[in-house]
């Protein structure tokens, strides 16, 4: 089984999500910094993450977003799922039509190994992972890392602002 940059890249923001829009909403143009992902790519995900209710906008001066429930409640199997990642191990999309529309000598071993990753992936939540003492380094040191290329597109954004009124 092989997990996806789109799977990746959700787990990742809503984690950076959770640890920074505990004080106020959150940026993409700032998750895209710390995470060096592309805001356009961000933008995508976020849609789907707000369809399915992880996430809520919040709209104006000191907008961004922030987690639609508490971080305990949200695990990864199901982040991974609102950005339509498939957790599969099999060739066939668990069809079981693998060889000759038939399910292959193999199949039902990659079943197995698909669902005990799901169940695993179920079992995290990003609460959990919010208490992890690396997770809480990591976060901080990419904050610090970022703080001056989030600081570049908050001037240019606000030298926009003052053009589009003038």
């Amino acid at each position: 089984m092989r997990l996806t940059t789109k799977g990746r890249y959700a787990v990742t923001a809503m984690l950076d999500l959770a640890f920074h829009s505990q004080i106020k909403p959150v940026t993409l143009t700032d998750i895209a910094a710390r995470q060096t992902i592309s805001l356009s790519y961000l933008e995508q995900l976020f849609a789907r993450l707000r369809r399915a209710n992880m996430v809520k906008g919040i709209r104006g001066p000191g907008g961004g977003y922030t987690l639609a429930g508490n971080a305990i409640n949200i695990n990864i199997a199901d982040i991974i799922a609102a950005v339509d990642e498939p957790i599969d191990a099999t060739k066939c999309g668990g069809e079981g039509k693998c060889q000759n529309e038939k399910a292959c000598l193999t199949h039902d071993l990659w079943m197995g190994l698909s669902d005990q990753i799901r169940e695993y992936l179920k079992s995290i939540t990003l609460g959990q992972l919010l208490e992890k003492h690396e997770i809480q380094e990591a976060a901080k040191r990419q904050e610090v890392d970022s703080a001056q290329v989030i600081e570049i597109h908050r001037n240019a954004n606000l030298k926009t602002a003052v053009n589009d009124i003038f």
